[in-house]
């Protein structure tokens, strides 16, 4: 035992009594430190030893002894060894660059199902509405499925008819309306200049007007028959996540550990609900716009082409931030080319209209959907129209919303508890 600094020691072995001093104390006790962490490590190097012996006698067990002509098989790959890091490494990098290769040659068959999903969430709101009145989910679907069914039915058998001819008399008054142009002072030099006129008339009346926008009239039947493959998948997508919502979020949310399983339920919810107000009100907002735009033409003697350019303007006003714009400049073109007065007064019109619809009718239609402030929507405005075009300036809104719930529920919260 060693005595404290300062007293006397036990008498040496001649019997002449012995001093420990505070320096050779603390020699000792800084050897007796030294021994300890030696053992220690000493003891650490022996068990991994242990370890990576008993971890070869498990991969021997599993070897036959006896490799017959040829001998024993020699033990696996150590995983800490440099070329099965690099080969498994290597390997994981390819499997990761494949997968994305086919995500991309698969993205327009994705993009169809986001679409989807999308307009089932939109959809779901009058299913929970039924719901609540009483009606089984099962007859709600049915019902909302019916009614979809025949609005789709009676726009294809009344409006579509309706808008083709529009569209036939549209292109065949496009020549008489640029003659009209040509008597203008200032179209007139530039026609002198550049031969405009003649050529936009030869290009309309030889039939390249919409045939030329497709690649040729073989182009343009196989995008139209493209077009309504992809409405057909969309649709019936639709109704199949639309009848089988809840067994599908379901399904997702199991993917969840249970300890926060709840939480993700409540977020999922309301993500849903979000997108589902969104793109009802969407619809909503560019009904006005349609109907508005349709009693207002047929007030001002563009009777001829009201139902297809009101319908242009309801299409377009779906697209955020430019759509209503958009619109409104094409019905404009073509009343100043009818009529000056006419064109003046779709100015008029759509000025006053687009502020009702910006500050009146569009925030009391999505203040219960969506809470995006101003700048986030025009910046996920623009990055979606430039990663996916008109679909992605659709889905950019209420993707932002529901990344901003994520960030606000979950990310933040987590940051003030730590």
């Amino acid at each position: 035992m060693t005595p404290e600094p300062g007293r006397a020691a036990p008498p040496l072995a001649d019997g002449t009594p012995g001093k420990v001093t505070d320096e050779v104390t603390d020699e000792i006790t800084e050897e007796i430190v030294e021994e300890i962490i030696g053992a220690a490590d000493r003891a650490e190097d022996a068990a991994d030893r242990a370890e990576d012996a008993a971890d070869r006698a498990e991969d021997a067990a599993h070897l036959p002894h006896d490799g017959g002509e040829f001998g024993p098989q020699g033990a696996p790959f150590e995983k800490r060894n440099p070329f099965y890091l690099g080969f498994v490494g290597g390997f994981g990098a390819l499997t990761a660059w494949f997968l994305f290769e086919a995500i991309v040659g698969i993205g327009s068959v994705l993009l169809l199902v986001v679409v989807s999903l999308f307009l089932a969430a939109g959809l779901n709101p009058a299913v929970e509405l039924l719901g609540r009145r009483g009606l089984r989910r099962s007859w709600a679907c049915a019902v909302v499925i019916v009614a979809f069914l025949l609005t789709v039915a009676l726009f294809v058998v009344a409006i579509v008819p309706v808008i083709t001819d529009q569209v036939t008399a549209l292109s065949t008054n496009v020549p008489g309306y640029l003659d009209d142009l040509q008597r203008n002072r200032e179209i007139q030099k530039l026609d002198d200049e550049y031969d405009v006129i003649d050529k936009l008339k030869d290009y309309v009346a030889n039939g390249d007007f919409l045939s030329g926008l497709f690649g040729g009239a073989l182009g343009f039947g196989l995008r139209v028959l493209s077009a309504l493959f992809n409405g057909f998948i969309v649709i019936v997508l639709t109704l199949y996540f639309l009848a089988s919502l809840e067994t599908t979020k379901k399904a997702l949310y199991s993917l969840a550990p249970a300890s926060r399983r709840d939480r993700v339920s409540r977020l999922g919810d309301r993500i849903i609900r979000n997108i589902g107000g969104y793109v009802s009100g969407a619809f909503v907002v560019a009904l006005c716009a349609g109907l508005t735009s349709l009693v207002f033409l047929f007030v001002i003697g563009l009777e001829q082409y009201a139902v297809a350019l009101a319908f242009v303007v309801a299409l377009l006003d779906i697209i955020p931030m430019i759509g209503a714009t958009l619109g409104a400049v094409v019905v404009t073109a073509i009343a100043f080319a009818t009529d000056v007065n006419a064109g003046l007064a779709c100015i008029v019109f759509y000025v006053v209209y687009q502020q009702l619809e910006n500050y009146v009718l569009y925030p009391r239609v999505m203040k219960k959907s969506v809470d995006v402030p101003g700048a986030v929507t025009v910046i996920a405005a623009l990055v979606g129209t430039a990663l996916l075009g008109i679909v992605g300036a659709l889905l950019a809104i209420p993707t932002a919303a529901a990344l901003l719930l994520i960030g606000r529920e979950v990310v933040v919260k987590r940051q003030d508890t730590r």
